[in-house]
């Protein structure tokens, strides 16, 4: 394999992992968990408070290699439903960007895993446990929803179906859901699923919560995954997580932000430019006051950052 390969597996790797916490993180909060699966399991009827939803474990463990090897296996998201002080229900979230046609035997790993869990007395009590796949891929999910749809296409007897276990999978195509059911949502992931169906002409006058990971998780499902310094980015913005701001009025500062940049950019562009051509300060500066048409000031804390000394 080649350096050049290495490296662009390499990037894609680190790319998905982006993505995959991006999504973790988003979903993770109480209230998007809670409007997820009122949304989805529940036709936007409120079952499932924010308050109580508890983290639950993601691992889970088993004996591989015949029973010789322990080893372990992670979902994306898991939490426990509360009723009363008991734990009424478990909740797996899997972040799923790409079709997987054998997801379900991922499944049955996963939720076996977590029943095995309950049977070994791990937890505090038996409980229904259920998992819900968000598909975030452009494409439509063309996988098998079932252990029926998987073995379909094989020459099995007719009776013995009658005692194959009809494992399914819930997959929700995010990119695609329709209109009355991204409706049904309250939390910022309303926001998401909109922007997703109507594009970079999305606006709305909701207001946003979780502001940070808001702008995370859109730009990687927009396949932009320069999220290092967004905290860094509201806080010139002068953005709090605490304050109260509209989808519009976020947008928009990210916009001009974004012009702004733009234009900085051009400048240091130019400067550089200028200074190969061996032109003058006065000179260049000439340039880009007519070029950018900067008044005074803006001209001489340009010039003093991008012409050094």
């Amino acid at each position: 394999m080649s350096a050049e390969t290495e490296d662009r597996l390499r990037m894609q790797g680190e790319m998905r992992k982006q993505k995959d916490l991006a999504e973790k993180d988003f979903v993770a909060f109480p209230d998007v968990a809670a409007d997820v699966l009122n949304a989805l399991l529940f036709d936007g009827e409120t079952v499932v408070s924010a308050a109580e939803l508890l983290p639950a474990p993601t691992e889970t463990l088993y004996y591989g290699d015949n029973g010789k090897r322990l080893r372990n296996q992670y979902e994306d998201l898991a939490k426990y439903e509360m009723r009363g002080g008991q734990i009424r229900t478990m909740y797996l979230f899997a972040n799923q960007t790409r079709p997987d046609g054998h997801m379900i035997l991922r499944k049955a790993g996963y939720i076996g895993g977590a029943y095995r869990e309950q049977y070994e007395g791990k937890t505090p009590c038996v409980c229904p446990v259920i998992e819900l796949v968000l598909y975030w891929g452009k494409g439509r999910w063309h996988g098998c929803r079932s252990i029926d749809q998987l073995f379909s296409g094989q020459d099995l007897p007719s009776k013995l179906k009658n005692y194959m276990d009809n494992i399914r999978i819930h997959v929700w195509e995010m990119r695609h859901l329709p209109q009355e059911v991204r409706e049904r949502f309250d939390s910022d992931m309303r926001i998401v699923l909109d922007y997703l169906a109507e594009g970079n002409n999305y606006r709305s006058d909701r207001q946003v919560i979780h502001k940070s990971a808001l702008i995370r998780m859109l730009k990687v499902l927009s396949e932009d995954y320069d999220i290092e310094d967004i905290e860094i980015q509201l806080d010139a913005m002068n953005i709090r997580e605490e304050d109260e701001i509209t989808v519009c009025e976020l947008f928009d500062q990210y916009e001009r932000k974004g012009r702004s940049e733009g234009i900085r950019k051009g400048i240091q562009v130019l400067i550089q430019t200028c200074r190969d051509m061996k032109l003058s300060f006065a000179e260049t500066a000439e340039k880009v006051k007519k070029g950018f048409k900067l008044d005074e000031t803006e001209l001489q804390e340009n010039m003093k950052l991008f012409w050094p000394e």
